[in-house]
């Protein structure tokens, strides 16, 4: 039999598990702020740690996020809102100041580059002001596949799903999904053109160059 002083000790999720699922909720209650006492813990070990402390910030990255894949690196200063809800694959690179408010889940696929200042957003906040300044908010989540690279100060807005073996350039402001293969610029971000055979073909020579160069020299 369960006695009151259990009872007690279990954390009310509820607005935890309304944020997660997509619905208004207000992020007041004493889970969430367990929750968010946690990640300003580690964030701080983080972003305060010596510079050629890798071995430390490698564990306090795998202790703060959801998930983090082999291989994977970055680079502080690093922000996030939760951190339990961003899960990342292998050989995962960011860049210095890179954002990831993850009220909603967020996830990353195996061999993703972020250049620095790349921002992922997954709360979204209700335009009629008087139910905003309620304190009710939401969050809809993020998906990026495997093999894509964004450039400097890449934002990503709630609910987006990009591809896999996708190019965003620098700046873009991506409001909607992008298609695999494909190169996106813009504000909004907009599809430009696909990445085909000749783009392989001609990285993959450039490539070929540099080995036989490291090779011979």
């Amino acid at each position: 039999m369960t006695n009151d002083a259990t009872m007690d000790a279990a954390p009310d999720r509820r607005e935890y598990d309304r944020m997660l699922s997509g619905e208004l909720y207000i992020a007041d209650d004493p889970y969430l702020h367990t929750l968010g006492a946690r990640r300003r813990r580690l964030q701080q070990l983080i972003n305060t740690s010596d510079w050629d402390a890798f071995a430390e910030r490698d564990r306090l990255f795998h202790e703060l996020l959801g998930a983090l894949g082999e291989g994977s690196h970055i680079e502080p200063p690093f922000r996030c809102d939760y951190g339990c809800n961003t899960r990342i694959g292998r050989d995962f690179y960011a860049n210095a100041d890179c954002i990831i408010l993850d009220v909603a889940p967020v996830t990353i696929g195996d061999n993703v580059f972020f250049g620095p200042r790349v921002a992922l957003y997954t709360p979204y906040h209700p335009i009629d002001a008087a139910t905003r300044n309620e304190q009710l908010e939401g969050g809809l989540p993020i998906r990026i596949g495997s093999d894509v690279w964004f450039g400097g100060g890449v934002t990503v807005c709630p609910g987006v799903t990009i591809g896999d073996d996708v190019v965003v350039g620098a700046g873009s402001v991506v409001t909607k999904g992008i298609p695999s293969h494909s190169v996106a610029v813009g504000n909004p971000a907009r599809v430009v053109r696909a990445i085909g055979e000749e783009d392989r073909a001609y990285w993959r020579a450039r490539a070929d160059e540099y080995r036989a160069w490291k090779d011979g020299r």
